[in-house]
């Protein structure tokens, strides 16, 4: 039996696929940047700058972060485990608007990009992310043993 994709279905698997792969760029190139520092830094305001040193002061807090946007990029990229990448990515983007509406207003066209693009591809895989929007789910341990409908011999 084989599936036939409607027009409207190739559209959006070519939107998801253009989407992912520049979603991967920017996290993976912008992750590498905190470790390699191959862009330059724009000059930050005083509140800016006071939080990045806060952060550079950890000495933790940038690693972390950059790794993970170089893993989940890396993800995105090689089109694997895709839901886990927007997972991983979300409080990181949340950062990234706080960061940039309260302290380093600018870069509003990629800002629109980088929430517009994991809520389309959680859109596109909503089937892996239904489970986890319950409001309530009953906890199993373990699975059931399925029920012989023979008896074993008696020793």
């Amino acid at each position: 039996m084989s599936t036939q994709l409607t027009p409207n279905s190739r559209n959006v698997i070519r939107g998801a696929t253009v989407t992912r792969l520049l979603l991967g760029v920017v996290f993976f190139v912008f992750g590498l940047n905190g470790f390699l520092h191959f862009l330059p830094t724009p000059p930050l305001g005083a509140h800016a700058g006071a939080f990045m040193g806060a952060l550079a002061a950890t000495g933790y807090m940038f690693p972390l972060i950059k790794g993970t946007e170089v893993l989940a990029g890396a993800l995105l990229l090689g089109n694997r485990f895709v839901p886990l990448a927007i997972t991983l990515l979300a409080p990181v983007i949340v950062n990234i608007v706080a960061f940039h509406t309260f302290l380093a207003p600018g870069n509003y066209g990629l800002l629109a990009f980088i929430v517009a693009a994991p809520i389309f591809l959680a859109w596109v895989h909503r089937d892996v992310f239904r489970g986890m929007l319950r409001s309530s789910h009953k906890l199993t341990v373990g699975e059931a043993a399925p029920q012989s409908r023979h008896q074993p011999a008696a020793v």
